[in-house]
């Protein structure tokens, strides 16, 4: 398993000089190489490479950094693909996917730029690296980490790190294998239904951020809408600033609640069971005031946080078809839209059982994870 480690780096002005140069250098390599694969319909590393690689090497890039804004540029270009086939950007003829296909990929001038081993090294005792740079390599640049991030870094560090700058600041992003721990066969499973109004709930009755979330969410609504109509070039920059404080927000209330979620499953010896919630965003038909609301949480990242968490615990997770898991009894199996009168009520109308309307889709979770479990379990499963 894979793992990023953002590290700070507290480079001096004489550096951070020569980091800005060097960004601004691989980047214009980068929009140089994205017109050449652009124009010859190119996304092949090794292809566009042999293309670009004298060029790149005439605007001032060394060999190595030549090959990664090569191998960054078709990075990209394979992306775009793969979002175009997966429907990302929309049907064949809307507006964003036109505009995605009709003209190269731009980079920003301090967009990330990957470094491998031989462009960047680490000095892990002195906690400094040095890396390749316009103006030479720069030594002992000092780089900061709390110690559970430092013990990873000695532990498991391989392959690239990204040179990061953002709001002022350096970031090295560091990637971490991390071997796989051995999948414990659960003694049962968590439901673990995603929501609006409360983000998770646990079949056990466990449900984490409610109202309190919820006014803070709305407050940001009402702060992004009302800056929306002022427009001015303050009002976009405070927007852009509350952009990035939103998602710091959502990004650490995912992690608290897949750690918890996670922790409970491995006191508990149990596998954990998500809903399959690929295309929700197309499928689900809500009314206008509820639309911003689910767009605005990251569901795909809390997804991936607790799969990732419980892959490093060794805790089985299965992703389980969601449909009908409000409606459905956990009882009696009985399924009924009038089952569920309102957000937070469910009450079975063929055998009378009452329960929290996610509690009870989070028991239906469950059981299907068990059962989706038993079924990949069997010799015969593809």
């Amino acid at each position: 398993m894979k793992i990023v480690v953002q590290v700070r780096l507290y480079p001096d002005a004489v550096q951070e000089a020569a980091l800005s140069a060097t960004l601004e250098l691989c980047n214009d390599g980068a929009n140089l190489a994205s017109v050449e694969a652009f124009q010859r319909r190119i996304c092949a590393k090794r292809e566009l490479q042999r293309l670009t690689y004298g060029r790149l090497k005439a605007l001032g890039l060394s060999a190595q950094p030549a090959i990664q804004v090569a191998r960054k540029v078709a990075g990209a270009y394979a992306t775009l693909r793969a979002n175009i086939r997966a429907g990302n950007l929309g049907k064949p003829g809307s507006k964003r996917r036109v505009r995605a296909e009709s003209k190269p990929i731009q980079f920003r001038r301090d967009a990330a730029q990957p470094f491998d081993d031989r462009s960047l090294s680490w000095q892990l005792a002195e906690r400094t690296v040095s890396i390749w740079s316009v103006s030479g390599r720069l030594m002992r640049v000092r780089f900061g980490c709390s110690p559970q991030q430092y013990m990873t870094l000695v532990a498991h560090r391989r392959g690239e790190s990204d040179l990061v700058h953002r709001d002022g600041k350096w970031f090295l992003y560091a990637t971490c294998d991390i071997g796989d721990a051995e999948v414990k066969e659960p003694d049962g499973f968590l439901g673990v239904d995603l929501g609006i109004a409360n983000i998770a709930t646990v079949n056990d009755g466990t449900r984490h951020c409610g109202k309190k979330l919820s006014r803070v969410r709305h407050r940001n609504q009402r702060l992004r809408a009302k800056l929306q109509r002022i427009g001015t070039k303050s009002a976009k920059r405070l927007l852009k600033a509350r952009r990035r404080k939103e998602a710091r927000f959502a990004a650490d209330t995912n992690h608290c609640i897949a750690k918890q979620i996670v922790t409970e499953a491995e006191r508990t010896g149990c596998g954990i069971a998500l809903e399959d919630l690929t295309g929700i965003r197309d499928r689900v038909r809500l009314r206008r005031p509820q639309r911003v609301t689910l767009h605005s949480w990251a569901f795909d990242q809390l997804d991936r946080l607790i799969a990732y968490k419980a892959a490093r615990a060794g805790i089985g997770v299965v992703h389980v078809d969601p449909a009908y898991t409000s409606q459905a009894c956990s009882s009696c199996g009985h399924i009924a839209k009038a089952n569920r009168p309102n957000q937070s009520t469910f009450r079975c109308t063929s055998c009378g059982f009452a329960e929290h309307a996610d509690v009870n889709a989070a028991r239906n979770i469950a059981a299907r994870g068990v059962a989706d479990w038993a079924a990949a379990s069997l010799p015969n499963a593809a």
